[in-house]
């Protein structure tokens, strides 16, 4: 087959036949890879800038299915310019991201002429720096056996995190959800939790919701997943979550009581190629936007993006 006439390639299901595998394996990627990867933390790109989006979580899922213990990834040109070489036999993985252009179409009946703007994912290829030998040593993490985890080690940063965040927060009872007819927060008692971490783990995940309300990123799905919209929106707030988790350098654990809905995400990324890394998109922008109650944001605050007309429904 000549280059010309080769398929291109399907880098959204590409990226979606990993996520279900890993789901099906157990082990969302939005939650385990800064445990196991050698120095924690989000995907970095070779100059430091973190990958944001479905990025985050596929580079994550490749580093954890190949022990990688590096953050950053890089083409292979620059890894050359680092002064590295990518090891003879290596794979690369994807980096993907969005490009458009606009066609005129014309109306079959009036003849009126329309322009509109066409969306399509364009990928390059990326290596960890563990398959690039000859790097500067700051790309490859010591060996080195973890320390184990104080659960009150990360508590200035959990503290100063979640007050800078004008929600209200009740706290009683058993459950944890976020009421959007209300707008609150309902928590178990903190000393109900294994430990703060935990807490802050399901916390995370409900603020995120919170992000969802119809005074901030008004953010429904029922236009697009219809009877999904529900479980959708529950792994919008579960890689939130995860992300939330990564930034205070918690570890993050799928919380017992959102475990059953590992079957509908599943159904959701079986039947639509596009939606993880659709889900990845709106958790990033409800994650800037609780980075913006920051005194000192390292995210910009994500425009609010309406995608249907419906209400977001109470989301534990």
């Amino acid at each position: 087959m000549s280059p010309k006439s080769r398929p291109s390639r399907d880098v959204a299901a590409e990226i979606t036949n990993l996520i279900i595998k890993k789901l099906e394996d157990g082990v969302p990627p939005w939650s385990r890879p800064w445990r196991v990867q050698g120095s924690g933390g989000r995907p970095l790109r070779h100059c430091g800038t973190p990958y944001t989006g479905i990025n985050t979580f596929y580079l994550w899922a490749i580093g954890d299915a190949q022990g990688y213990r590096s953050r950053y990834w890089m083409t292979f040109r620059q890894a050359e310019a680092l002064g590295g070489h990518v090891r003879r036999g290596e794979s690369g993985s994807l980096s993907v991201y969005y490009s458009s252009f606009r066609k005129t179409e014309a109306n079959p009946v009036t003849g009126a002429e329309k322009e509109r703007s066409i969306r399509f994912l364009r990928h390059y290829i990326v290596f960890n720096a563990d398959q690039v030998d000859g790097l500067p040593a700051h790309y490859y993490p010591p060996f080195e056996e973890p320390a184990p985890i104080d659960p009150s080690a990360h508590q200035a940063e959990i503290d100063r995190f979640f007050d800078a965040i004008p929600a209200e927060v009740r706290h009683g009872g058993d459950q944890a959800f976020f009421a959007p007819t209300l707008d609150y927060i309902q928590m178990p008692h903190q000393r109900t939790f294994r430990t703060m971490d935990h807490y802050a783990s399901v916390r995370a995940h409900e603020t995120t919701h919170w992000t969802g309300g119809t005074k901030r990123l008004a953010r429904t799905f029922g236009k697009r997943f219809g009877d999904k919209a529900y479980s959708f929106e529950e792994l919008v707030a579960e890689i939130g979550s995860g992300l939330v988790c990564a930034h205070l350098g918690l570890p993050n654990e799928l919380h017992d009581s959102h475990a059953s809905y590992v079957g509908h995400w599943l159904g959701i990324l079986r039947g639509d190629k596009t939606a993880i890394i659709h889900a990845a998109s709106k958790a990033e922008q409800a994650f800037n936007y609780l980075l913006s109650f920051e005194a000192e944001p390292i995210a910009s605050q994500a425009a609010a993006i309406p995608e249907a007309e419906e209400p977001l429904a109470e989301a534990a």
